[in-house]
């Protein structure tokens, strides 16, 4: 396996382990469903079961979206998965009518290479320790995401080896938030990474992401990994420091949506 590849299923592993924390998990042949409990359901889908391994076998691809089905619902199965770490996988998922909502790479950045934006004058950019400071930050990334009036948290956040947020204010609103994953053999997602539509084009989103990469290090995290949703995210986070190593493709049921 080539060294990306190594990297790919790597992060692979660490996904599945630290997502699985908090996540209720159900095992279907070559994937794996992770399910977040009374969360949006873009945070519910399945990933490789094995990375590392090659999926070639149709028939359990096949078998595998019937046990899936039966816990996201007709037509709603979607996959995050990393090409590299599950060579073949992407090409049954699609024989068997999945669809391609989002090719991308897979970009990485080792937490003490980070680079972190000067701070303009009226903003403030602080670890997210209580509720309504979490429940802020979650009405910022619904509202960039499209889920303006989703539920917001109600619990203070866990501490932050299993996951948090940084939220960045200017002159006291609520304007951006990025968050990480549940850290697992020194790895996490940076994911959530959402500016208010008022306070775009100031250079919050790479605020916001180096923060959070620098508070998961301190949380014990050494790599850090993401997924840009377009070629402005990727310039954003190419600021800060963040290469591809690898490419991620999401893949939905038509009805499913992206």
């Amino acid at each position: 396996m080539s060294s990306s590849g190594e990297l790919a299923s790597r992060i692979a592993v660490a996904q599945i382990v630290g997502l699985s924390r908090a996540r209720r998990v159900v095992p279907a042949g070559p994937f794996t469903g992770l399910f977040a409990v009374d969360a949006p359901a873009y945070l519910s889908y399945a990933v490789a079961s094995r990375p590392g391994e090659p999926v070639l076998d149709a028939g359990a691809v096949v078998a595998a979206l019937g046990l899936l089905r039966a816990e996201f619902g007709p037509g709603a199965v979607r996959f995050e998965l990393i090409d590299e770490a599950c060579p073949g996988a992407v090409r049954l998922l699609v024989e068997a009518g999945l669809e391609i909502t989002l090719r991308t790479p897979l970009m990485t950045l080792a937490v003490d290479r980070v680079r972190v934006p000067e701070t303009a004058p009226g903003v403030t950019v602080e670890y997210v320790s209580t509720t309504d400071d979490r429940a802020a930050g979650a009405e910022v990334a619904n509202t960039a995401f499209g889920a303006d009036g989703g539920d917001l948290p109600t619990t203070p956040p866990p501490p932050p080896v299993d996951g948090g947020s940084v939220l960045a204010r200017v002159d006291g609103e609520p304007a951006a938030v990025a968050s990480w994953t549940q850290i697992a053999d020194g790895i996490t997602e940076i994911v959530g990474v959402a500016t208010a539509e008022r306070y775009r084009r100031r250079g919050l989103g790479a605020l916001v992401t180096a923060h959070a990469v620098e508070v998961a290090g301190r949380a014990g995290a050494t790599l850090t990994w993401l997924t840009p949703g377009g070629a402005d995210a990727d310039r954003v986070y190419r600021g800060v420091g963040f290469t591809p190593v690898a490419w991620a493709v999401h893949l939905a049921e038509p009805s499913a949506g992206a």
